[in-house]
């Protein structure tokens, strides 16, 4: 067996996200970010579960395009993405204080549902495996001046629901409820390190 077989594949997270990157930087693996391409607009009628799952997809699958154009074969490619459920329609990230302060008011001592779906893209094989894990949040009984003093603390106006439970965004919340502790913040690891394993590529090394 040569060298070059021995080696791992390339692993590619196919986001832009700081948040992401964070992430994965927890599990100590060599890893290269690239920013996806491609349109992430819901479609008509789409469930939440669909969209968030669709588009990791979507993105592990074009990223990959890409380098293998460039490098070959041989690439794991991360995809991922999340939505936010309340009162049964998709809330998207502010973007504004103004809708951020108004997220909050609508929110508060209510729950939210965030759906983190996770894509391995393998490009050796073709295989995308997938996943939908699901957050439960539940908001407490916050003050007005509470949320304009988070919001000025903090800024979280590129977050989904305008709480980020990683910050000081935790003040905010009663219970979170969840089998990934890492899926609210964008990137679940425990799905994740599974389908490295699955791939080939256990975080650990071999059992």
């Amino acid at each position: 067996m040569s060298e070059a077989s021995k080696k791992p594949p390339r692993l590619v997270l196919a986001s832009s996200s700081p948040y992401r990157r964070e992430l994965l930087e927890r599990l100590r693996i060599p890893f290269d970010a690239l920013s996806p391409d491609i349109d992430e607009t819901p479609l008509a009628g789409e469930t939440p579960e669909a969209t968030a799952v669709r588009l990791s997809i979507a993105k592990a699958r074009a990223t990959a395009a890409r380098i293998d154009a460039d490098a070959g074969a041989g690439v794991l490619v991360i995809g991922s993405d999340q939505v936010a459920t309340f009162d049964g329609k998709q809330i998207g990230k502010p973007g504004t204080h103004e809708k951020a302060f108004a997220q909050l008011q609508a929110m508060r001592g209510r729950s939210v549902e965030f759906h983190s779906a996770l894509c391995l893209f393998d490009s050796r094989t073709g295989e995308a495996q997938s996943a939908d894990i699901v957050t439960r949040v539940r908001f407490r009984h916050y003050s007005d001046a509470q949320i304009e003093a988070y919001l000025r603390a903090e800024t979280p106006y590129d977050c989904a629901g305008s709480a980020k439970a990683e910050g000081l965004g935790i003040a905010l919340l009663e219970a979170i409820e969840s089998d990934d502790p890492t899926a609210l913040i964008g990137l679940p690891l425990i799905a994740l390190t599974g389908m490295l394993a699955h791939a080939g590529y256990p975080v650990l090394g071999a059992a």
